[in-house]
């Protein structure tokens, strides 16, 4: 559905059926589980900085994602590439893989103990972010979650 408008209606109507049928036999019959969250973000690698960012990614990127994985914050986290990308598409898709979304408290505790670790101020990481402009490009980011079928 491209209109958001006949997208919005689908979902109220979907939402007020599962309300009203909630004790009953549709809310059983859901043939879906909600799984794992991924978060994939689009990148785009500029000419003559592959190297620069294949090395950032398996240096420093990685090390984050391993501190984050020992405290069971991701599961999983993987790099993949758009093999046969159009210009408009990313060359890279970087991937965390968690069962939940923090709340605001938890992500706050999470934050505090990851600064903590890193060793690093706010400051000093945000201009090293900025420094990775010079070789890439975050196109896009999106949170999706795995459906899984529900045995029947």
């Amino acid at each position: 559905m491209k209109n958001p408008i006949k997208k919005l209606v689908s979902v109220l109507m979907m939402g007020t059926v599962c309300a009203v049928f909630s004790t009953g036999a549709l809310a059983e019959e859901w043939p879906f589980v909600e799984g794992d969250y991924w978060e994939v973000t689009g990148i785009d690698i500029h000419d003559g900085g592959g190297w620069k960012y294949s090395n950032w990614l398996a240096d420093e990127w990685r090390k984050d994602l391993e501190f984050a994985k020992s405290k069971g914050w991701i599961k999983n986290y993987m790099v993949m590439a758009n093999v046969h990308n159009r210009s408009d598409e990313p060359d890279l898709y970087l991937i965390t893989v968690r069962t939940d979304i923090p709340s605001g408290e938890e992500g706050e505790k999470r934050s505090k103990e990851y600064m903590a670790w890193q060793s690093k101020s706010i400051e000093k990481m945000a201009g090293e972010s900025g420094n990775r402009a010079e070789y890439r490009t975050v196109m896009s980011t999106s949170l999706l979650q795995i459906l899984k079928f529900r045995d029947k």
